[in-house]
């Protein structure tokens, strides 16, 4: 048995994992080379774990791709008789998968087969931090191949993977028409790095950047600028760090250790343009051969390579502490279910997340169609507002306060997120709606909650409303009846200005008198100082 291994960092020579299958040569991915370094020096000592053989066996293990909390693992194993067309297909490249328990063991890899695994090469190109969606190699029109690009899958209620649908990007065609490509997405679901070249037969490719677009198309693809792709290098295999600022990738420019090394740049901007100096990651990350497919978890903690270092067959997947320097910023990764607010049942939503006060999108995400189970990652240093979505439910939105933890690490929170049916008699609690102490006029960051309210009677012409708001026990009565009058008022005022008929709408302040939870502790007095509205009519 192989336990911990203490060497470095060395991956396969494997130039043409992503390549498009034009020939053999192109295509073939199962030579590997030996490596011509093994030293290590004492300062740069990294360790190398071997992540087992439950995944690693006597054929080849290629391009690990893992979840945002370390504990689902997609991969390529090369050449397996199970494998689609295998007697067909030259060197062969299915999609593997293995799940990781609580005490840290890798449950026996299993084959994924029809419809993400084809007679094309199959790759796991990006998981979702909610683990409910994959990106993957090859344009798919209802599970069927139609050529190059990237398409994602879902998963059912049934939990298998649904039939792949390609991503429409704009112009696409335009810039893919090299002999390799590949892609990456940003935890966010909205921003998609793509590695080709717009060269016929070119093997130099560069990096680019997708936006995900209203009608759910995404952008053309827009070059992340000179100092990411230099002309004549090869830049590829692009991952963004869960931070949304971090940017690894694989590339042969001058000053590197070998062949193609692994690269770190900050995005400084909005642009996608503006970054950082790159800084090659040196030994023993990086070998004298071909080093490339550099993947994360939320953590920041752990890289996943491939090796033919010690291995059990011709290269193995292991597991890579990086040192503070090589690693991104920390995040926030949330996680928790969303539930019907009445029945309590589990439900499968959309998710929306929103930087506070601006309002502005930030990320997307989907909950488990079977037990409403969903995560999401969050990057420091902002203000978020979180939201499910289905039709005939109004959310109970939340909010993260995480710009006053911008110095705390790697952080999980659990939050659970509910859904109100429209019906008559259900109270719907307006978790964003703020005030400052002993003020009634809202605060501005509160539009973009009562905004969603507007909608929905907009959506809805026949619904009428209470709006009220609630105090703690702390202060008289009647200093609390006219607060909490007070601030119902400006809710309903608000909402009136936008154009809703006043006939709809009534406020009422009940001071403390519907408490929701103790007023002994803090977080029970948090809990009872509320806005709600209850629907009246529908």
């Amino acid at each position: 048995m192989k336990g911990l291994l203490l060497l470095p960092a060395l991956f396969v020579n494997i130039k043409n994992i992503s390549a498009q299958p034009f020939n053999k040569a192109a295509s073939d991915t199962s030579y590997l080379k030996p490596q011509k370094e093994n030293i290590i020096n004492p300062e740069t000592i990294i360790k190398v774990e071997n992540i087992g053989p439950d995944i690693n066996t006597a054929f080849p293990e290629l391009r690990p791709t893992i979840s945002s909390d370390g504990n689902l693992l997609f991969f390529i194993r090369q050449n397996h008789p199970y494998n689609t067309k295998y007697n067909v297909v030259p060197n062969s490249q299915d999609i593997w998968f293995s799940e990781r328990d609580s005490m840290g063991k890798w449950s026996k890899a299993v084959h994924l087969g029809y419809p993400l695994n084809t007679s094309e090469y199959n790759a796991v190109f990006w998981i979702s931090p909610d683990n409910n969606r994959i990106l993957i190699r090859n344009a798919f029109i209802n599970g069927d191949y139609f050529g190059n690009g990237v398409s994602l899958c879902y998963l059912t209620k049934y939990g298998n993977w649904s039939k792949p649908e390609m991503l429409q990007i704009k112009n696409y065609e335009k810039y893919d028409r090299g002999n390799q490509y590949g892609a990456s997405m940003a935890s966010d679901g909205r921003t998609l790095l793509l590695y080709m070249s717009e060269k016929e037969g070119s093997f130099n490719n560069d990096i680019y950047v997708c936006f995900l677009q209203s009608d759910g198309t995404w952008s053309e693809p827009k070059s992340l600028g000179k100092k990411i792709n230099l002309a004549k290098y090869n830049e590829m295999t692009p991952y963004l760090a869960s931070d949304g600022e971090t940017l690894y990738f694989s590339s042969n420019r001058p000053g590197g250790v070998g062949d193609n090394d692994i690269w770190k740049a900050k995005r400084l901007d909005g642009s996608w343009q503006k970054w950082s100096d790159p800084v090659n990651l040196g030994k023993p990350i990086n070998t004298t051969e071909w080093d490339a497919f550099f993947t994360l978890d939320a953590g920041g903690e752990y890289a996943y390579m491939t090796t033919d270092m010690d291995t059990y067959g011709e290269s193995d997947i292991v597991k890579i502490k990086l040192l503070e320097k090589e690693k991104p910023n920390p995040v926030v990764l949330v996680s928790g279910n969303v539930y019907n607010a009445k029945t309590k049942e589990p439900l499968s939503a959309s998710l929306v997340y929103e930087t506070l006060p601006d309002g502005e999108e930030a990320g997307n995400g989907i909950s488990n169609p079977m037990d409403g189970a969903f995560k999401i990652v969050l990057p420091y240093n902002k203000n978020y507002s979180i939201r499910a979505t289905a039709d005939h439910y109004f959310a109970i939105s939340e909010n993260l306060n995480l710009d006053s933890l911008i110095k705390a690490g790697y952080k999980e929170i659990h939050k659970n997120l509910y859904l109100v049916p429209i019906e008559i008699g259900q109270v719907v609690r307006l978790n964003n709606v703020f005030f400052d102490f002993d003020k009634w006029e809202l605060r501005p960051e509160s539009y973009i909650e009562l905004n969603r309210v507007v909608k929905l009677l907009n959506d809805n012409p026949a619904i009428e409303i209470e709006m009220s708001a609630h105090t703690d026990s702390r202060g008289s009565d009647e200093y609390n009846f006219k607060l909490s009058d007070n601030r119902a008022k400006s809710v309903m005022d608000y909402i009136i200005s936008k154009g809703i008929a006043s006939s709809r709408i009534t406020s009422h302040g009940y001071g403390e008198t519907k408490p929701v939870a103790t007023n002994e502790t803090d977080e029970g007095r948090q809990l009872n100082r509320r806005v709600e509205f209850k629907i009246l009519k529908n």
